[in-house]
């Protein structure tokens, strides 16, 4: 996988949607930085050049998401499965917490790689970077990456209602705004179309479990079942029926090592919207006006014009 040395630099004015300018950022907003022209926070790109050179390991299993496509839920089914079903054991740490999210960055809290470097063997990692961005170690090692896709239109009404009450990411404006941002990839982690289609080719050349949120949600069970043959554990199907019943919507959100609800009113307001809002597939309905809808049917079939990728908009 090719690697480029990157320059961080402050994502330019453009990147912004109107009325979201340094000066318009509400309660100390911040902007984000940009690098090889992917937004991403600025305190991850203060620490690239150790993100980049994270030394991943041939046991390390990578889950890979563009942000709220369902990370947290793949996260809580991997932890059941590799604890084959043992809710004590899930419940030993925020899910946040027990798999280290390798870009992230937040002074003086420990980075994700030091977090990440200081667990033992074998280790899961959380990512939400593209495949260009991913560091090169993970490609040398032959690790197993885990990437779940959702939709485009239920992506951003979902990364819109968090943008709204996440206090650490650019506030998102008005939904019109918000429309025309992610549309243009100005979001962080950059395009939601470039990052579901680099990780489906890379699934042809590397240990890529290519999921679906939507195939999830329709048949969890036997999307399960294919997480566990990837990982390499065997389990009773009674343990099976116990982690689609615990990873369920209505059971994580009521999950506090799940649904975020320890984290400090500073840095999630989840008054504003919950963590875990809806987890359904379709609420791109209750959003999108009907132009909308046909200017972004009209812009995403251009741009997914190049690859076999086809999604379910709604079940």
């Amino acid at each position: 996988m090719k690697q480029v040395q990157f320059e961080c630099r402050r994502a330019s004015k453009r990147a912004m949607p109107t009325g979201q300018g340094k000066d318009a950022q509400p309660e100390g907003r911040p902007e984000l930085g940009e690098l090889d022209g992917i937004p991403l926070a600025k305190a991850t790109c203060q620490e690239w050049s150790r993100i980049q050179s994270f030394q991943a390991k041939p046991d390390d299993l990578l889950i890979c998401t563009y942000p709220k496509a369902g990370t947290t839920w793949i996260q809580e089914i991997v932890d059941m499965i590799q604890q084959e079903g043992d809710l004590e054991k899930c419940q030993r740490a925020p899910v946040h917490h027990r798999h280290p999210f390798i870009e992230w960055a937040r002074p003086p809290q420990p980075s994700g790689v030091d977090q990440a470097n200081a667990m033992p063997s074998p280790r899961t990692l959380k990512t939400h970077l593209p495949v260009q961005l991913l560091p090169r170690s993970f490609w040398e090692q032959n690790c197993k990456f885990l990437y779940v896709a959702r939709n485009a239109k239920d992506c951003m009404v979902s990364y819109f209602h968090f943008q709204r009450m996440s206090k650490v990411v650019p506030a998102p404006g008005t939904w019109q705004e918000y429309f025309e941002t992610f549309m243009a990839g100005k979001v962080g982690w950059g395009p939601w179309y470039d990052h579901v289609k680099g990780w489906w080719k890379a699934k042809d050349t590397h240990r890529v479990l290519y999921l679906f949120y939507e195939d999830i949600k329709k048949d969890p069970k036997r999307e399960i079942q294919k997480v566990m043959q990837f990982i390499g554990k065997q389990l009773d199907e009674a343990t099976v029926d116990k982690i689609v019943r615990h990873t369920s919507f209505e059971v994580m959100k009521d999950n506090p090592m799940a649904n975020r609800a320890g984290v400090p009113i500073s840095v999630m307001d989840l008054s504003i919207s919950p963590f875990m809002r809806k987890g359904t597939v379709g609420d791109w309905k209750n959003h999108f006006t009907v132009a909308q809808n046909e200017r972004f049917n009209e812009d995403y079939q251009r741009k997914m014009a190049d690859t076999t990728l086809t999604f379910t908009m709604e079940l």
